[in-house]
């Protein structure tokens, strides 16, 4: 059994999410100590809960210590069961985090998986919906790996409420990512998604951000999303795609930040990503770093990134624990680093 020390580096939710859906990947029976020690709430959380029900529900895993509040956990992963699950977060704890450990742990799986979930899709510390759908998922699919996404009702804090489902179909190779040369980003696609706000807000975000990134010679095409929510909410997500890879970024609205911060903060979050020559943003290395070491036995993958954050390096620690002859090499430069696994 692999014990797992749940309040190492970042310490947050991440570790309890991927070690679980590493544990199905590998075949072994783990313990997550500390869960979320150093947190002002230690313990799991309502999210994390949520994302490892749904994994031992779709496993058949033996667990203990699953509840909220718990500071470990035992899991032991048995045969996944091909179906159509739903699942209910309860608050608005992030629909995306579940959707990422549920694909992860399901990667090498051989039939078609879909999940149903309630909760929060454009909410604090996590990729809103956007994100998810027109960044994360892109990449993975250029790596092999296929996810169908349909949004069915935005959640926000604090109610939630949002529905959406994916359907994860069986991945015949992982292929590495090679995008390690500097990429042309040219046109900018966008959205903005509101819901219960006055109908002036989307109109002055979208004027700000089109017009912070034409200052800067790129064109954008941003779309407006207006719903209707429990509770209100504003957000937007800018991306741009080449042959090789996507990079994006986002920003929610908040009480006391101004239509025009909104815009002109997602469009500087790209422009800086841009201006870096990165080949990755570094949200989306964080997150698809799993999948660069499960393709490491077809090659080496190669991509530029902004900056480390302390969840990619977290991450990485994590994924040495299961896979103890991934190699990550880091190399600074002036604009970016360059990093290689294998």
């Amino acid at each position: 059994m692999l014990e797992i020390d749940g309040s190492y580096g970042e310490g947050g939710g991440q570790i309890l999410r991927n070690a679980v859906a590493l544990s199905v990947l590998t075949n072994k029976s783990i313990k997550i100590l500390n869960i979320r020690a150093n947190r002002p709430n230690p313990g799991m959380k309502a999210q994390h809960y949520v994302a490892l029900k749904s994994i031992a529900e779709i496993t058949n895993a033996e667990v203990k210590g699953l509840k909220i509040g718990s500071s470990q956990i035992y899991f032991k992963p048995n045969k996944i069961k091909s179906d159509v699950y739903k699942f209910d977060i309860g608050t608005a704890g992030s629909i995306t985090l579940v959707f990422q450990a549920c694909i992860l742990a399901l990667t090498k799986f051989s039939e078609t998986v879909t999940i149903r979930l309630t909760g929060g899709t454009d909410v604090r510390w996590s990729p809103p919906w956007d994100y998810f759908q027109n960044v994360y998922l892109p990449i993975i699919k250029k790596m092999g790996i296929t996810v169908q996404s349909k949004l069915l009702l935005r959640g926000y804090y604090p109610k939630g409420g949002g529905e959406a489902l994916i359907k994860i179909n069986p991945t015949k190779k992982i292929k590495p990512l090679k995008c390690s040369d500097q990429e042309k980003y040219e046109d900018i696609n966008g959205n903005i998604n509101i819901t219960n706000l006055p109908d002036h807000i989307p109109g002055r975000i979208k004027h700000t951000a089109i017009k912070t990134l034409l200052k800067n010679n790129y064109f954008a095409s941003v779309k407006e999303e207006k719903s209707t929510s429990l509770s209100p909410g504003v957000g937007i997500c800018l991306w741009c795609n080449t042959k090789n890879t996507v990079i994006g970024a986002s920003f929610l609205g908040e009480k006391g930040i101004t239509s025009e911060e909104v815009g002109q903060t997602a469009a500087n979050n790209l422009l800086e990503e841009i201006n870096s020559n990165v080949t990755l943003d570094k949200y989306a290395f964080d997150q698809i770093l799993p999948y660069l070491v499960l393709s490491r036995k077809n090659g080496k993958s190669v991509c530029r990134i902004k900056e480390l954050t302390n969840h990619a390096s977290t991450n990485m620690w994590l994924l040495q624990q299961f896979y103890d002859d991934a190699k990550f090499e880091a190399i600074q430069n002036e604009e970016n680093i360059k990093i290689s696994v294998q």
